[in-house]
């Protein structure tokens, strides 16, 4: 099974990168947020950002620090894909996990303005982006490193376990692809 790990800020460009890997190359997608959000969406509850980490921060606690890789592995292998790629890895377990596999995890990252000025301009449809640029970056520096147990989000642990970093500052997003596509060449072959 070819495995690719993304990991990233939000706003950065990870969902640009899996859509080119499911639509171009027959890759799954499989999107820790619509998880997150199907599950609250049954429970009767809000779909924030604050909602799906404690969600997150759940499963961990319950079926393990790469709950979220191995749910997406079980929706591979229910599957004719060509690869699986699992976004957003937010805790350095599923990292960990995504490495165990024989994969690689990939950090895709933007200035904090850049990003910012995506999720508000995109009209993606998540609660969490109709905030303000401080709201913004409080959230971000309170999902870098935990806040809790061992089962809390830490993004700059993932971080560290990254085996490609690339940098999307650019407002063109097929460059942006082209640039994915060269730099992920030996991973997606």
């Amino acid at each position: 099974m070819k495995i690719i790990g993304l990991a990233g800020t939000n706003g950065s460009g990870k969902d640009t990168i899996a859509e080119l890997l499911r639509d171009e190359y027959g890759w799954l997608f499989a999107d820790a947020t619509a998880m997150f959000v199907e599950e609250l969406t049954k429970r009767g509850l809000p779909t924030d950002r604050l909602h799906k980490s404690e969600l997150s921060a759940e499963w961990r606690r319950e079926y393990g620090m790469a709950a979220i890789v191995d749910r997406a592995v079980k929706m591979f292998e229910a599957g004719d894909y060509k690869g699986l790629i699992v976004s957003s890895l937010r805790h350095p377990g599923e990292a960990d996990r995504v490495h165990e596999l024989g994969g690689a995890v990939i950090r895709v990252d933007a200035d904090s303005r850049v990003r910012y000025d995506r999720i508000t301009s995109n009209n993606r449809g998540r609660i969490e982006d109709n905030k303000t640029f401080e709201e913004f970056q409080a959230d971000q520096a309170r999902e870098m490193t935990p806040t809790g147990d061992g089962a809390t989000l830490n993004i700059a642990a993932v971080k560290e376990r990254a085996d490609i970093s690339l940098e999307n500052n650019s407002s063109d997003i097929e460059a942006f692809r082209t640039y994915a596509k060269k730099a992920l060449a030996d991973y997606i072959v």
